[in-house]
């Protein structure tokens, strides 16, 4: 075969390729054949690497489906940073079958691969819940303490309660089942990793929601984040009512107005 012939066999989609077909591109003197047989070991040293970080990432899981603990739930919580909107928070339950298929923490993924993985997650789990921290009870209570109130509820919403709950490093008071803290979590737990990517995508849906009711701030783009033209807008049109008046640039902002009346 050809190079160019080559190439296409096992670079445009095809499955790895085998030792035996590895050994006989290393055997081959032609240049071209050289250089796709390095890019074919590299994807293959790649390709085990993610095997190997997925399997690492169900570690927990496994543990506990070992010991005869069925429904392990993972969560995590988004919109921590923003300035307005929500904190949003996923809960996921897995089958004891499950098979690792890409998740990672939410916010290594760009939104083609999240989007992507979503689909593959509410396919895969036994069970999914969302839970919400409203702007004002992210006023009333602090981020923090919304961002625990919306953990607790994604794991209300769950089709069934958990018998046990893997964390990022919180414990969600006001849940009375074992819960298990891991630092880091959302890179190192594979259900925690799946809860991050849920709970981001229902946020930046719930963003683009918005951005249609209160138009001109362009929540669709920035999703409620602190960028320059977030700011920008802020100081054109004035806070809207799902800007967290207690952060630092709102506030700053509000105390401007009160000064100028």
């Amino acid at each position: 075969m050809s190079v160019q012939e080559l190439r296409r066999r096992f670079l445009e989609g095809a499955p790895p390729p085998s030792i035996m077909i590895l050994k006989s591109l290393a055997a081959d003197p032609r240049k071209g054949v050289q250089q796709l047989h390095t890019t074919l070991c590299r994807r293959r040293d790649k390709a085990r690497r993610e095997d190997r970080r997925q399997n690492a990432m169900l570690w927990m899981e496994r543990e506990f489906w070992r010991q005869g603990v069925e429904r392990i739930a993972g969560v995590d919580e988004v919109g921590i940073g923003p300035m307005a909107g929500p904190v949003v928070a996923a809960a996921v339950v897995f089958p004891a079958d499950v098979e690792p298929f890409g998740v990672d923490d939410s916010k290594r993924l760009d939104a083609t691969q999240r989007e992507d993985l979503a689909v593959q997650i509410h396919r895969t789990a036994l069970s999914v819940g969302v839970g919400i921290g409203e702007v004002e009870e992210i006023e009333q209570l602090n981020i923090y303490h919304a961002g625990l109130l919306a953990m607790r509820r994604a794991l209300e919403n769950l089709a069934e309660p958990p018998q046990r709950v893997l964390t990022d490093a919180r414990h969600i008071s006001g849940v009375d089942l074992p819960q298990y803290p891991v630092r880091k979590g959302d890179e190192r737990v594979f259900s925690i990793a799946a809860a991050s990517i849920i709970a981001k995508i229902w946020r930046d849906d719930y963003m683009c929601k918005l951005a249609q009711r209160y138009p001109g701030y362009g929540f669709e783009r920035h999703k409620g984040y602190c960028t320059a033209a977030h700011q920008k807008a802020v100081q054109r049109l004035g806070p809207c009512p799902i800007h967290r008046r207690s952060y630092g640039f709102i506030r700053q902002m509000t105390s401007q107005e009160r000064v100028l009346l």
